[in-house]
């Protein structure tokens, strides 16, 4: 049986900044609704992954800022080119044995590190 991680809750300040920021790096707005007061889903997916976020209202207990994501790209360099591109203060490329690192955050602080692995399919 397969086990697949489907949906991450990244917790946040502001839902309308932080979808925006999602956007401008790429990432596809799948789903925002208001279920009911107090509760909203804004799922966003990054290019070409089978797995999403999720972020907005009653969505986490967790403070925003505290979220750390990995996940892999193909080119770091190429990545962090996408991220400048779109204003983020992405890090350098930090090469290391097991792949090369791009890190960035959200405007809530919530962190995340781009592993580029060239010898695995989607990364």
């Amino acid at each position: 049986m397969d086990w697949k991680i489907e949906l991450i809750p990244v917790p946040v300040t502001d839902v309308d900044r932080a979808k925006a920021f999602y956007e401008r790096v790429g990432f596809h707005a799948d789903h925002d609704h208001r279920v009911r007061e107090g509760l909203r889903f804004v799922q966003l997916t990054p290019p070409g992954s089978a797995c999403s976020i999720v972020l907005g209202e009653g969505i986490t207990e967790k403070a925003p800022g505290t979220q750390e994501i990995q996940v892999v790209v193909a080119d770091a360099g190429a990545a962090r080119a996408q991220l400048t591109e779109a204003g983020v203060d992405a890090s350098e490329v930090d090469p290391q044995p097991w792949g090369n690192f791009v890190y960035f955050t959200d405007p809530d602080g919530n962190s995340w590190s781009l592993q580029g692995l060239e010898s695995r399919p989607n990364g």
